[in-house]
Formats: structure tokens, sequence, C-alpha cells
């Protein structure tokens, strides 16, 4: 009965309960057994449960009864972090509500105003939701004011809870049946459903987690991903749950299920891809679906160099997982072979290297995070670049366009000063100022180059903590942009090689050789490190060399032996000097990071 349905969302930041509100419904539907239940049950990886965060987007099918009547209740989990935030943009397609949870204590924050956005293009009836109404610093009226004021949402109809405790669950349950409108689609029309997740399981293969729109999904029905126009044939199909997966010959209109089509990839099934029925296909697939695009890219090399074939396998298994990964393999004079990796963002790109360390037992580095160039030529071509080594000789660059992001902050007015001299420092560009009480809402256009770097935790501690934050690309604009190189020993280091604007070219150079000289060891000759534009040089430090006391053994005799040796141990150090080569030790890449 499609009338019966419900398919909703949660929207909130990292950290306002979101996984935990999931958890006491799950419980309260009884979907699961007090035994079985364990905290964040659906958030199914140990980074998940250890950071507090959510990184896949999960869900469960619900049976839940209100004055006599079975309802379905589908619950789809969304990752609350902005590198995710098209994952969240495909779940919210899938539902017909979202509960917009606010944490009591703290009040509306930059995400959930961004995904909130995403919720409203979608057409969402949105419930303000107030949580951790428990706890003593609880002020559920100035977060309701806020919610109004922030993003004009009438917060007449609310629900105040304690997802800890359980306190308001149940009624807010009641709510969602009364208020969030069953799917409305046409049960006779061709089958259009939208992949909204995919994984794989060593198992069953690449799994899809499907909306269906219209029609539905019959085992053993031949299906085409739009996308990739493949056809497939559907070997099972199952409603999803924490714990045990139910069978089921069809998902019927409106509902979510997963679909086990055998394949070995997960690349065939793309999330935000359309599936239909290959002999009798929909005319129009489900718009917004792009593939996931990275914007952050990086080498990781083994720290082992023989390990390079264990980190191509791990890096294919965990593409298995994570389509949005991207890598090529590549190769760095100090650093060895490695591969230049595509990430949706920061918090992607730990959370990939992590999952690599830990799942398949490798040590690595990864070199300083950069972002996609578009390099226009003297003869009217333009090219792409990822990495700064790839950068053409200067005399053949027209100009040079960097990308830039949208960033929403969210700050108490108090720390106001110091954001304005952050973003300008990260040559920020001021859209907008509100204040919403005593917080200030700003819009600032930012180069996406100044934020991949440190730029987050250059919030948070010039905020102490208080700033959120978050941002969405707008396109490429053009920069005064150079190419910063770093020397050792009259050897460029291309793992060290980054783009800068041309005003901060000079103090970058100096920072960074001076931090150098620090980290790279004495030889018995001496080692220039310098940094360069193009062949033109621009700070220089020199690592002295270390001496040996040749003259020790004479005691006494003529000023002349002493000055023979001395000459003498010169030359060698001139010979060593011309043929010595320099290792750069691991510290040196993470400089690069640290420079301001």
């Amino acid at each position: 009965m499609q009338k019966n349905i419900r398919n909703f969302s949660i929207i909130a930041h990292i950290d306002h309960g979101k996984s935990t509100l999931a958890d006491r419904i799950i419980q309260e539907c009884g979907a699961i057994s007090d035994r079985e239940m364990s905290a964040q049950v659906m958030d199914t990886m140990d980074i998940e449960k250890e950071r507090g965060i959510t990184i896949k987007a999960q869900s469960v099918r619900l049976n839940y009864v209100k004055d006599g009547q079975n309802y379905i209740l589908n619950l789809i989990d969304t990752p609350g972090h902005v590198d995710f935030s098209y994952e969240v943009s495909r779940s919210l397609a899938s539902s017909e509500g979202a509960l917009l949870i606010v944490d009591s204590t703290q009040g509306v924050e930059a995400q959930t105003i961004a995904n909130v956005y995403i919720a409203l293009d979608n057409d969402l009836t949105l419930l303000p939701v107030v949580n951790k109404i428990d706890l003593p610093s609880a002020d559920p009226d100035r977060v309701l004011a806020e919610v109004e004021e922030a993003i004009g949402l009438d917060c007449t109809e609310h629900n105040l809870i304690s997802a800890k405790t359980g306190l308001g669950v149940k009624d807010l349950i009641d709510a969602i049946v009364d208020r969030v409108p069953p799917p409305n689609g046409d049960e006779n029309a061709p089958t259009k459903a939208l992949i909204y997740d995919s994984w794989f399981d060593n198992y069953l293969g690449a799994l899809a987690l499907v909306r269906v729109y219209d029609g539905s999904i019959k085992k053993g029905q031949m299906i085409k991903v739009m996308g990739t126009s493949a056809s497939h044939q559907v070997i099972n199909l199952m409603y999803p749950h924490p714990i045990k997966r139910y069978d089921t010959p069809e998902i019927k209109t409106g509902e979510i299920g997963i679909v086990v089509l055998g394949l070995k990839t997960v690349d065939a099934i793309a999330v935000g891809d359309t599936m239909t029925d290959s002999k009798n296909p929909t005319a129009i697939p489900i718009d917004g679906f792009e593939p996931a695009k990275s914007f952050v890219f990086a080498g990781l090399y083994p720290i082992e160099t023989d390990k390079f074939e264990d980190l191509r396998d791990a890096l294919g298994k965990l593409r298995l997982n994570d389509s949005s990964l991207t890598y090529e393999p590549e190769s760095s004079h100090a650093l060895g072979s490695g591969f230049r990796t595509g990430f949706l963002g920061m918090l992607h790109m730990e959370v990939v290297k992590e999952r690599l360390e830990r799942e398949f037992d490798l040590d690595l580095i990864a070199t300083a995070p950069t972002v996609i160039y578009k390099v226009m030529m003297t003869d009217g071509t333009e090219i792409e670049i990822q990495n700064p080594s790839e950068l053409p000789n200067p005399s053949k660059i027209d100009y040079i366009l960097e990308p830039y992001v949208k960033s929403t902050i969210l700050v108490p007015d108090e720390f106001l000063g110091n954001i304005i001299k952050l973003l300008n420092d990260k040559r920020g560009i001021q859209k907008k100022m509100d204040y919403l009480g005593k917080r200030v809402l700003l819009e600032y256009e930012i180069p996406l180059n100044e934020i991949v770097m440190d730029f987050y935790d250059k919030l948070k501690s010039c905020t102490k903590g208080y700033a959120s934050f978050d941002y969405e690309p707008i396109g490429f604009r053009q920069g005064d942009l150079v190419k910063l190189d770093v020397r050792v020993a009259g050897d460029i280091v291309d793992a060290l090689s980054i783009i800068v604007p041309q005003t901060k070219a000079q103090s970058k150079g100096r920072d960074f050789v001076k931090q150098l000289k620090e980290l790279i060891p004495r030889q018995l000759f001496e080692v220039a490190i310098q940094a360069s534009i193009g062949n033109t040089v621009i700070a220089r430090e020199t690592v002295k060399s270390m001496g040996k006391n040749v003259t020790a053994k004479c005691y006494g005799g003529d000023i002349t032996r002493k000055r023979k040796l001395l000459e003498k141990q010169k030359e060698g150090k001139k010979r060593m000097k011309a043929i010595g080569k320099v290792d750069v030790p691991q510290e040196a890449f993470m400089a690069v990071l640290k420079i301001d």
C-alpha cells in the first residue's frame, strides 16, 4: 500500500545526534531487540564509530503501527560532512520528508543550513526537531527562533526530544506518519528507480540501494542502468536492515531496497544513476545525476618501496566500496612509485588514508594536497593539471584559472575579527554578513587551494572551536599564480613543488627553505636549499657541512702544513658537492602543509 509508506531522511550537523536518533527510532519500531542493539547501529565502520561521524549513508526499513494501521517507514540516514554532500543530495532526492535536527545547546550550524537548502530544492517536507533537551544548558526556544531566522522555516509545529534518553521519540514517529506525505509514483508506468548508494559485498558482489519511483523491480527482471546503457539481470532483492537483510521477490513503487546484480565492480552502478526496465525503458532518467567529482588531489606513496603493488591492490579494493575515489600511478624522484589520488575533500582524504593504513596494513606518505587548475596556453589551447610538476614552461602560459568555492561560516560575534582576518589572508571575497542573535553568518568566495591545506584547523583555533564551516564549488576564475619549486643541492624535488599566488611567492619560499634547513640532515659537504620561480631563485638557505678536524694531528710545525691539509679537505668537499646526493627526509613533505 503506497499510501502507508513514509520515506524520510535526517539532516543535522556533525554531533547533533543524528545517529543516536536513528538508533532510538529503530528501537521504538522494534526492528532490533535490546540484546542486538549497539550504539550507532547504522554506522558500520570502526572509523565512523571512533570519530563519531557518518561516512556512508545507511538505510533501514521499519514497520510501525499507529491507530491500528500498519505503516512502512524507510529511514535514509545521510552523512553530515561537507565532503559527502553529493551522497546527501541523492539520499534527500529519495525521500519525501526530512527531520531537521538541531542541538538545543549549540543551535543552527553551517552544515545544517547547506543541507536544508538541498532539501528545499527537492521540495521535501521539513520537520524541525530540537534534540538534547535533557541537558541543563538546553535552550529550545532560542534554537527554534534561530531556525526561523536563519532558514525561514515555520517552527510552530516542532518536536522536542532527547535521542539519548528516548524522550519524545514516539511522538516524533507519530508526527512523521502524520506530516510526511506518502510517495506518489505510478505503479503501472515503466520501472524507474534512483540508485542512491552502492557498495561491494564479498559474497554478493556490487549492491545497489535504490528508491523505486515508478513501476517495480522484480527478481529475474532484465534492468538497464541508464548512465552506462548496460543491461543486467536482477539476481536477488532485499530490504535493508542494520543486522539482517530480508529477501523479497519485488520492490514496489515508493519503496527502498537492495538490488543484487552479481557485478564485480561498483562502477556500473554509480550513485545518482537511474535503473529502468531494459525491454520497456522509461523515457526520462531521474534528473540531477552527476558522477562524483574529485576536488582534492594528493600523492600516496608507500614508505617501503616494495609495497607498491600492495598499495595498488588496496586502492582497488577500497574503490569497490567508494566509487568517488580516483587514482592513477605516478612516480617521484624523491618518493619513488606511488599513486595520484583524487578525493572529495580533506576529510575524505584523511578517512581513505586511515582505512588504507588500518585495513590493509600499509605505511603511507601523503604529499601536500592540490586542486585542479586550468591552464590557458599562448597558442589558445586549454589543459587541466592536478600536479604542480605538470605545469608547462611559464613562457607558454597565457594565464591560469583556479577553482573557487562559496563558503558559509557561522561564528560567535566575539570571534568575527579573527575570522575576517583569516579569510582576507586566504584571498576571500565577502558576499554576505548577517547577524543571528549572538552569531554571525558569513558568506565568502574563496579559492579552493587556500582551503585544502590547513584552513579548517586555523578556523577552529582562531574561534576556540566554535565556528562551523561548509562550502560548495562555484567554478573557475583567473588567478595570478606561479609555480614555486624547491631545489636541494641543485636538483628540483618534484614532490615539494606548489602553486602559489604571485604576491605570496616570496614569503612562502622564504618560510619553506627555512623549515627545510632544520629538517635536512647535515652532510659532509655544504647543501644549498633554494626556492625558485622558473630559473629565478627567490630564497636560499645553506645547510653547513660537517667538518672533520684534519689538523688535529699537527702538533706544532709550520702553518703551511695545516693550510695544505685544509686545502686538501676543501678540494674533497668540492668534489663531493659535485657528485653528492641528498636524501630528503619524510618530515620535509609534511612541512609543506605547515607553511603559513
